[in-house]
């Protein structure tokens, strides 16, 4: 006897069941049933386990080009959308937007330069951030190692930032796609994070609620990445530049290497550090290239061109501007940062050419020291990381230090270290490996 479908609920269109077993079964969901089981789930009347299971087949079976679209859609429309075309430009016409968003890595403290950069040349960078969780580190944590300096601001508040520095990195108000909060936190639970359809949905519904003219993604792959894999990353880029086109989004995305961590930092304060050493003109060079490149991607969708971005590193204009962003949002941009209180060396076991730093290894120690969160509410050690003395690429001398962990739970020392077994490679001076070794390019495709 066959399990008749069941009816829908009173004052519902439709079941949950009904649409579970259609994507089950491969089918293709209508716009209609989308809409509705992303709203009846934001309203409590899809249980947990029917939008997991639901999940589950997406996961598996996938979704076409036309259901991610709508399912985006349907996000964005259980909240709020921002509106930035108050904002005004010197000539009194709308001042442009853009915002950048990063996949996740390891020492990715890009958005602190990249904001107030940007801000230089007259385009407005809302940059709404979030918190770390694991290995990878979150802006937030970051900038909130900076004495005073204030995450949460109203939306007046933002404007009023907006027009006045030209930038803002804050937290993303409860009001944007709150579907894709609740949601987010059932995938993570449930085995259901890798979905490319329900990344690029969740990433891309916030993206355009946030109201930008301009994004830029910067999709990363490799150890230390969301994407360990090239060709997935490439897929969820391709799907993420189309939905953002699709909704009226100047998109564009940077495909980019996370085997190695970025600069020579994972950490809170000590990536704040590192990122005030590029907007003075110095810093890593990987920090820098990647810094300007999406700097370029972004005043060149927003409609600014003939400018050289490094240019407003080197002269102090992009600091002029961290200053006051930091300031603005009741930070010292002159307070010392904290400090670990403990820290331990890792030395080079032998002399030759590091061939390999991995990205995940540094992560999962920076993580284990301190620097990140295993729960959302999990506090983070502001001091606490892995200050790196050497690249892939560079020449080392037995014995000379390699690593840096920082902590202040020295207990955590043994546990890090283990992260760490395996996480490095050294060539043999004079060795043909050594001689023929590479780096491998930090930029690795452009999708538009």
């Amino acid at each position: 006897m066959t399990d008749p479908s069941p009816a829908p609920t009173p004052h519902e269109p439709f079941d949950a069941v009904e649409v579970i077993r259609a994507k089950r079964d491969r089918h293709t969901l209508t716009g209609e049933q989308i809409d509705w089981v992303v709203d009846a789930y934001t309203r409590g009347v899809v249980a947990h386990e029917q939008m997991s299971a639901l999940a589950m087949a997406i996961l598996l079976n996938g979704m076409d080009r036309s259901e991610i679209a709508r399912w985006t859609a349907a996000m964005i429309a259980s909240g709020e959308r921002m509106d930035f075309s108050g904002l005004r430009a010197p000539d009194g016409g709308v001042k442009p937007t853009a915002d950048k968003h990063s996949t996740g890595g390891v020492g990715d403290k890009i958005t602190l330069p990249l904001a107030p950069l940007v801000a230089v040349y007259g385009v407005a960078v809302p940059q709404l951030s979030g918190r770390g969780l694991g290995h990878t580190g979150g802006t937030l944590d970051k900038l909130e190692s900076i004495p005073g300096w204030r995450a949460d601001l109203t939306n007046q508040a933002m404007m009023d930032q907006l027009q006045d520095v030209g930038a803002v990195i804050c937290a993303a108000g409860a009001g944007l796609a709150p579907a894709d909060k609740k949601l987010y936190a059932l995938r993570d639970v449930t085995g259901t994070v890798e979905a490319i359809p329900l990344i690029a949905s969740s990433i891309m519904s916030k993206k355009i609620a946030e109201g930008t003219g301009t994004l830029v993604l910067d999709v990363k792959c490799g150890s230390g990445a969301f994407m360990k894999d090239e060709a997935q990353a490439r897929e969820l880029a391709r799907t993420m530049v189309d939905l953002g086109r699709d909704a009226g989004v100047t998109t564009t995305a940077l495909l980019t290497d996370m085997s190695t961590p970025l600069g020579l930092t994972a950490g809170n304060a000590i990536e704040v550090e590192e990122s005030v050493e590029v907007l003075a003109g110095g810093g890593p060079a990987d920090v820098v290239e990647l810094t300007v490149a999406l700097a370029r991607a972004m005043l060149a969708g927003a409609g600014v061109t003939g400018v050289d971005p490094a240019e407003a590193l080197a002269d102090g204009r992009a600091m002029d501007v961290w200053r006051r962003m930091i300031a603005a949002q009741g930070g010292d941009p002159d307070a010392a940062l904290p400090r670990a209180r403990q820290s331990h060396v890792l030395t080079a076991p032998e002399s030759g050419v590091l061939t390999r730093l991995d990205a995940m290894a540094v992560g999962l120690a920076a993580w284990r020291l301190g620097a990140g969160r295993a729960r959302r509410e999990d506090p983070v050690q502001a001091g606490a990381g892995v200050r790196m003395h050497a690249k892939p690429g560079d020449t080392v001398q037995a014995g000379q230090p390699l690593l840096t962990l920082l902590t202040d739970t020295p207990e955590q020392f043994d546990r890090a270290l283990a992260a760490l077994e395996g996480g490095f490679d050294i060539a043999p001076a004079g060795s043909g490996e050594a001689a023929s070794f590479s780096p491998r390019p930090l930029l690795i495709d452009r999708i538009d």
